[in-house]
């Protein structure tokens, strides 16, 4: 089931790229955090890299972290593996923690579906809310809703959202058998 607007988000324990554990403790001084499914492999996810670095580094001085998590079966899909998130991250320069879920259970709690899917958290992290980066996640040039960034916009100025969820494009998250 996924997590909506008002609900609690779990916290999670979560190994990086870098090799240090993550829980949303570790991010207590960050007004904001947007707890994002996300892979390697993915167009969609790929289309939206460069905004979501940009994005991080434009908010994280204004109390905004983005944390991303891949959930996907790295056995059917190798390009997602721990290994290969680690070379993405370096080459890329990820300004932001990037996250293995093994076990897909972060996925399944937070009701994560496709990457990108956002899942924005407020001080008490609660969700305010869930959805796509943009309208347009594969090309930049394109995008004439800037649905998340409206959102930290408006929780950063003490006002609720505009709105709580935009449904959410991109390869759908790639479950392990059974």
């Amino acid at each position: 089931m996924r997590l909506k607007a008002g609900q609690q988000a779990p916290d999670f324990s979560l190994k990086g790229v870098g090799g240090k554990t993550y829980s949303l403790a570790s991010f207590k001084n960050k007004k904001i955090i947007i707890v994002m499914f996300y892979c390697n492999h993915c167009p969609y996810a790929k289309g939206s890299e460069a905004r979501i670095i940009e994005l991080q580094r434009v908010y994280g001085p204004k109390g905004v972290q983005v944390i991303a998590v891949n959930s996907n079966d790295d056995e059917n899909y190798p390009e997602d593996s721990f290994e290969n998130m680690v070379v993405r991250a370096k080459e890329k320069g990820y300004n932001f923690p990037y996250l293995r879920d093994e076990t897909q259970a972060v996925a399944r709690a937070y009701g994560g579906e496709v990457t990108p899917d956002c899942f924005v958290l407020d001080e008490k992290r609660v969700v305010r809310y869930t959805g796509r980066i943009d309208d347009s996640p594969k090309d930049a040039n394109a995008v004439a809703s800037h649905d998340l960034k409206l959102v930290l916009d408006a929780l950063l100025a003490g006002k609720e959202p505009p709105f709580t969820e935009r449904r959410a494009i991109g390869c759908s998250i790639k479950w392990k058998a059974g």
